[in-house]
């Protein structure tokens, strides 16, 4: 058995799974997710239970098996909580402001950079320079963020860039401490 694929994942009170036409449908507070269910997996709801088998021990099948509970318990996790990435703005001159849903950037360029509102993400700006991307799919947001962040990454003499608010970026020494 997989390690991760043989844990059960307890489902919260507010949020509902069903499993129908090989589909695992989860519905919670914060909204609905849909994950379609791989060959050879198979998912059972036993009260307030999710547990997940592999119907042989194919390498494929032993892979898919943790993935599938992955995915699930991140889908049940997402409509209960919802899930949260902080992207910083740092340099001189790097701003960001609300433009609507979207999102509008001055990051060095001779341009301002707009980005446009996801589906299914919302963007919430405190500051001039902090990005607060919500959701409840995981994989979205985290998605979304890496989008932001490739726009002007965090480069390793200054430190400039847009970096996740947990990220520590390791300065290198310029030339002149190469003496």
């Amino acid at each position: 058995m997989s390690k991760i694929g043989k844990k059960i994942i307890s489902i919260p009170a507010q949020v509902t799974v069903s499993v129908t036409d090989g589909q695992v449908i989860a519905r919670g507070s914060k909204g609905e997710l849909k994950l379609t269910i791989l060959p050879n997996i198979e998912v059972a709801v036993e009260g307030q239970e999710i547990s997940i088998s592999r119907k042989n021990d194919a390498k494929q099948t032993r892979a898919n098996h943790g993935l599938m509970r992955s995915l699930i318990a991140n889908n049940v996790e997402g409509v209960a909580n919802g899930y949260k990435k902080s992207l910083k703005l740092v340099g001189t001159g790097y701003r960001v402001t609300a433009k609507g849903a979207g999102l509008s950037m001055t990051l060095g360029f001779s341009h301002p950079v707009e980005v446009e509102p996801v589906a299914g993400v919302t963007f919430k700006v405190e500051g001039n320079d902090t990005v607060h991307i919500e959701g409840i799919d995981k994989q979205m947001v985290g998605q979304v963020a890496a989008d932001i962040r490739s726009l002007r990454p965090p480069e390793p003499y200054l430190g400039k860039g847009i970096r996740y608010s947990d990220e520590i970026v390791k300065k290198k020494p310029g030339k002149a401490a190469a003496k």
